[in-house]
């Protein structure tokens, strides 16, 4: 479960359009909310603008997952990173996912490791 959820949460952020939204509706609560040092948003709107300013801010930018995740009852915590595909990232962050009863996206708390000067 912890891998498939990561490559979930990774696969909206590098995504677009109908694909992002197939992946939200899919793999994230409604109601779920999303926090970190640049935004606090709740719902898929809101989660959408904040992915479509990242991917605004990155052209070309792709999220990878750094290292192996660790999870226990309903929540799951992973390094990423943001950078060129197949180079070395840019960026390093680390999130916390909490999952709803049906396994879904409920809450995300986000930090930044790494940023470009």
């Amino acid at each position: 479960m912890t891998k498939t959820v990561v490559q979930q949460y990774l696969a909206t952020w590098n995504a677009t359009g109908d694909e992002r939204a197939t992946l939200l509706s899919t793999h994230w609560s409604p109601e779920a909310t999303y926090t970190d040092p640049m935004a606090e948003v709740a719902g898929h709107e809101g989660i959408t603008a904040v992915v479509d300013g990242v991917q605004a801010q990155f052209p070309g930018f792709v999220f990878t997952q750094v290292g192996e995740a660790d999870a226990h009852h309903r929540q799951v915590r992973f390094r990423w990173g943001l950078g060129p595909e197949g180079a070395e990232p840019l960026v390093i962050g680390f999130d916390v996912l909490v999952l709803d009863e049906s396994g879904r996206i409920q809450d995300v708390h986000g930090f930044l490791d790494k940023v470009p000067a």
